[in-house]
């Protein structure tokens, strides 16, 4: 049996190298990937970190592109050589959710849950692509072709899922040209949403962690360490409320302290922030349970917030995963014209040898490390 080497997750916070079988075409629309960049998510420091189901021999990586290296004989519009990247999201292409435009709510690839994903607890039999190579089912569909060379690798890298991800934080606000927008979390997603508001000519506030990427390119930091952000924003607008928010955190929001966790703490900031009849982008993950939550209710996916407050207001509310293919062949081709180059996040490039000590201090937010890649 042909094997390959692979980030295999073993406990809380160990994950080895070690070597899998290689992949096989399983069905006529499959695709095998000779993986050129894969990346390290937030997301997976939740299975990381034990806060998930996560059960030892889960290859991680849910944010692929490469070379395709084998092709099922059902698959019609790609080849072996072509250069491709995968939205993290798992779709079949034709249930009502993905011909609706909502590939990541797919109901037909993992039943019993909306949507698959690559390398990820719950989220299907699909093993990730922090390896030599990966199989991308439905692969017509899932595959997005790119320029072939490695011109824009980075930035390419990044469309399986944090730039459409902030992009479409910032479209579930429902924002419109011109309008203000307040981004909580600084993180690579954070960071997207206000690169993304940028994009679309609007200024934007970002909070709280790395500021100073959330300067260079054109917003105004919040700290939110050095007082209550939303105090701070409206200080700034001379007491007004923004137009639209987005939560890039989710459930591990932290109070000011950066270290007390406090599930509810983000939107509740947002909807003291957000003016009346605004809107609120959820993008940042939330879970259905968590056996590291601080309490027994957020344990079970419950989360207090106010209501009633967001009621009052009027405001709309959108949330979920983001349907990367209804945005990354866009994407794409702004990173072609030169208009977008998300790559700016990027930390670290390494191999997929380091990916160990990588998951290390990226957890541990130590050495700059914020977005890392990994190439096999």
């Amino acid at each position: 049996m042909a094997t390959m080497r692979a980030v295999v997750y073993e406990k809380p916070f160990v994950v080895s190298i070690h070597e899998v079988p290689k992949p096989k075409i399983l069905h006529p629309d499959d695709i095998v990937v000779k993986v050129t960049t894969t990346c390290i998510c937030g997301s997976d420091l939740h299975m990381y970190e034990g806060r998930t189901a996560a059960e030892a021999g889960i290859v991680f990586g849910h944010e692929n592109m490469g070379i395709v290296d084998e092709v099922g004989s059902g698959v019609t519009l790609l080849k072996k050589g072509d250069r491709v990247v995968m939205p993290f999201n798992v779709a079949c292409g034709r249930c009502l959710n993905c011909e609706e435009g909502k590939s990541a709510f797919c109901t037909h690839v993992n039943p019993g849950f909306a949507g698959g994903a690559y390398g990820y607890v719950a989220m299907g039999p699909y093993p990730g692509g922090q390896a030599e190579y990966v199989r991308v089912p439905f692969a017509d569909f899932n595959a997005l072709k790119l320029p072939a060379g490695t011109e824009h690798e980075e930035d390419f890298a990044l469309l399986a899922d944090i730039f459409p991800t902030g992009w479409h934080g910032v479209q579930l606000s429902g924002f419109r040209p011109g309008e203000s927008i307040v981004v909580f979390g600084a993180g690579p997603v954070g960071l997207m949403a206000a690169y993304s508001a940028v994009l679309r000519g609007i200024r934007c506030r970002p909070s709280p962690e790395r500021l100073q990427k959330a300067k260079e390119i054109g917003c105004i930091p919040i700290n939110f360490s050095q007082g209550d952000a939303v105090e701070q924003i409206l200080k700034l607008r001379d007491g007004k409320e923004v137009d639209r928010g987005v939560d890039a955190v989710g459930y591990q929001a932290t109070t000011g302290d950066g270290k007390t966790e406090q599930p509810n703490a983000v939107l509740e900031a947002l909807i003291r922030a957000v003016r009346p009849t605004g809107g609120l982008g959820i993008p940042g993950l939330y879970v259905p349970s968590d056996p590291g939550a601080p309490d027994s209710a957020a344990a079970k996916g419950y989360i207090s917030f106010p209501f009633g407050k967001l009621f009052e207001k009027g405001l709309s509310l959108g949330t979920g995963q983001c349907n990367v293919k209804a945005y990354n062949r866009y994407l794409r081709d702004l990173i072609i014209s030169g208009r977008a180059k998300p790559s700016f996040v990027v930390s670290h490039n390494l191999s997929l040898d380091k990916a160990p000590e990588a998951y290390d201090k990226f957890d541990k937010r130590i050495d700059g490390y914020t977005k890392v890649l990994l190439h096999p």
